[in-house]
């Protein structure tokens, strides 16, 4: 049988599963979801498949088996490093999740909320809200993120520091396996020692070991009161200060811990001047806390001004804005999400979302940016993220009037060499939270260990055999093992 004619039996058998409104072929009507969200990958696909629940999904795998088609799954297509994106061949299906969005159930007694993998992260807050409960998980694309995504990434956010990233708020799975088996893996437990952890494998895979069509997830009460501020530091061996003070008085109340450089917020100001306008920092870093507390708003507010307080008398900080109502509060957020949206406002830049030891952060910021600017000068550095877990995303913009795409295509590897080197000299990694992708797989041979690749290429081929699951993506191709 040609490959040609194979393709057209593939087709066929799909659309009579899924219906002709399910099965887009048109290049025109796949465009918005062939290209990532940075505008840094554009692919073709076989065809758009939208299975209406987990029997259609697995249905829709079975047929790729069959048929030998490999296939890329998609939820919000919101990911940072072209995970979610097909190859430029034409002969990959993209498999959307966005159709299985049901919250199946919500339990209060049980602290668990089911939802599929297509539910928007969004929607899934104000389920758990609509209980009186809280889906703590929160970053700035949770109005298109979804589920599936969120855990196929293990995306962090910005509660880490208290609720842990996806792994830690995913109780169970239910997923549909390369071969087109379901496996129904949801669960309320917190405890379950029988064999391998096969949540934890396929949560952060990326996609490349099975397809999530649901998860239970843990909910949690509401807190009493949540208050939140913004201190101006010079410094971020100050901002480490800062952050152990309010680790020792906050305890597990201290829910965010946000670092911000003066010229992010600068771009933010720029690209989004109605954001906050009354605020004009003069310091070269600002720090982000949220406070979340579980005996009520006066308890709350006393806790962190006796904090900041005590910052301000010692010369830590040199100012701070202490949010007085939730819109205040809002606003203090917005500066911090729309960091991103500004930098790609500003043009293509150069992207690290680098993990290290917080004790060794300040040095590294430090010795970094004197590399960078070295190599590069006139870069900008656009330096924010999680602080209070040792995630930064340390990022070199083109200077001022320079061509960005250019920017990007001549200095790209060098870059990436001087904070990757500087990172796992720190004992860090050089990816925290955005995952592998397509992006970052060359990245992956030089840092991983030649044992861990091996053991990571023994279980994707155990259980994709076909290799048929996300190709090209996490994994590099490598040659075979000895």
């Amino acid at each position: 049988m040609t490959p040609a004619r194979r393709t057209e039996l593939f087709l066929d058998a799909l659309l009579a599963l899924l219906g002709p409104g399910h099965v887009q072929l048109r290049d025109a009507d796949i465009a918005g979801f062939t290209r990532d969200w940075r505008g840094r990958y554009q692919g073709r696909a076989l065809a758009l498949a939208e299975p209406a629940d987990t029997a259609q999904a697995a249905e829709v795998v079975q047929l790729c088996a069959a048929h030998e088609v490999a296939l890329v799954p998609q939820g919000g297509n919101t990911g940072l490093v072209g995970g979610a994106t097909p190859d430029a061949s034409g002969r990959q299906l993209l498999l959307s999740l966005r159709r299985l969005n049901r919250i199946r159930e919500v339990s209060v007694a049980d602290g668990v909320l089911v939802a599929e993998a297509g539910c928007v992260l969004q929607t899934v807050q104000q389920a758990a809200d609509q209980h009186g409960m809280l889906f703590p998980l929160s970053l700035a694309a949770e109005g298109s993120a979804t589920i599936g995504g969120v855990l196929s990434t293990n995306a962090g956010g910005t509660a880490v520091l208290r609720y842990g990233n996806a792994r830690s708020l995913c109780l169970g799975l239910e997923v549909v396996t390369p071969r087109g088996e379901v496996w129904h893996g949801l669960s309320s437990l917190r405890k379950d020692n029988t064999g391998y952890d096969l949540r934890d494998l396929l949560i952060g895979a990326e996609g490349t070991l099975g397809l999530i069509t649901a998860a239970s997830l843990h909910i949690f009460p509401r807190p009493a009161a949540r208050r939140t501020a913004l201190a101006q530091l010079g410094h971020v061996r100050d901002a480490v200060e800062l952050f152990q003070h309010a680790r020792g008085a906050l305890g597990a109340g201290l829910t965010g811990f946000e670092l911000m450089s003066a010229h992010s917020l600068q771009l933010v100001r720029r690209h989004f001047p109605g954001l906050a306008r009354g605020f004009q920092p003069d310091a070269a870093w600002c720090v982000l806390l949220e406070l979340s507390d579980s005996e009520g708003d006066e308890h709350a507010q006393q806790r962190l001004e006796t904090l900041l307080g005590g910052a301000l008398e010692s010369g830590l900080a040199s100012d701070v804005v202490v949010a007085q109502s939730l819109a205040q509060a809002r606003e203090l957020w917005a500066l911090r999400e729309h960091i991103p949206l500004a930098q790609a406002q500003e043009g293509l830049n150069i992207k690290h979302d680098i993990s290290v030891p917080i004790s060794r952060m300040a040095g590294f910021v430090e010795s970094t940016a004197e590399l960078v600017m070295q190599a590069l000068p006139g870069a900008r550095l656009v330096v924010f993220g999680h602080l209070g877990d040792g995630n930064l995303h340390y990022n070199v913009q083109a200077p001022l009037g320079a061509d960005g795409p250019e920017f990007l295509a001549r200095h790209q590897e060098l870059c990436n060499r001087i904070v990757h080197d500087a990172a796992a000299a720190c004992g860090g990694s050089f990816s925290a939270e955005h995952g592998v992708g397509q992006l970052k797989t060359p990245e992956l041979l030089r840092y991983k260990s030649p044992v861990a690749l091996d053991m990571m290429r023994a279980i994707k081929a155990a259980l994709d055999p076909q290799g048929l699951f996300n190709p090209g993506k996490v994994l590099p191709h490598l040659p075979p093992g000895p």
